[in-house]
């Protein structure tokens, strides 16, 4: 397990709060960077000052796979 995700109904989820909307926007763009780096990419939402990441595999079937605990990993390294 990675810290602070969890994993349900076929997903690997966390959610993020920021100061402000800069602050998560910022965040979301070096996800964008590193998902592409790792040629995969989160379901995700923003709400103001808060991003939810859900990840899943789709090509194994919508299964949480060791690509979405590469990604999590990652993800927790630039919090």
């Amino acid at each position: 397990m990675v810290e602070n995700w969890k994993e349900e109904k076929g997903f690997l989820s966390r959610i993020f709060e920021f100061n402000d909307f800069q602050e998560a926007f910022t965040f979301m763009t070096r996800v964008a960077f590193i998902a592409e780096q790792l040629n995969h990419h989160p379901n995700w939402k923003n709400s103001y000052n808060q991003v939810s990441i859900h990840l899943t595999t789709h090509d194994a079937g919508n299964e949480v796979t060791h690509k979405d605990y590469e990604l999590a990993n990652a993800i927790n390294q630039i919090v």
